[in-house]
């Protein structure tokens, strides 16, 4: 049950940041829900650093987490989709 909701989790994180990111992202769906599963990996591992993994109630700031590393995994993992298909084109 722990993967079903990793990938909706992904899946949400993945949307939330194509949102957030200004200009068309060049991603699959597919492609897209795997870097919010990985932005969601990433926050969750920042909330533990910081210490705010498990707070009483609505783990905001664990939330904020997955989100800004969700945008930023989306953001340079559409960068190096598109360059990589971009050579595989050329040649």
């Amino acid at each position: 049950m722990g993967w079903l909701w990793a990938i909706i989790v992904g899946f949400v994180l993945g949307l939330v940041a194509k949102a957030i990111i200004p200009g068309k992202q060049h991603s699959p769906l597919w492609l897209i829900t795997i870097f919010g599963i990985i932005g969601g990996l990433i926050g969750n591992a920042l909330a533990g650093a910081f210490g705010i993994e498990s707070t009483p109630g609505i783990d905001w700031g664990r939330h904020a987490l997955q989100v800004i590393a969700a945008v930023v995994v989306v953001g340079l993992g559409d960068m190096l989709y598109v360059s990589l298909r971009g050579r595989r084109e050329r040649a």
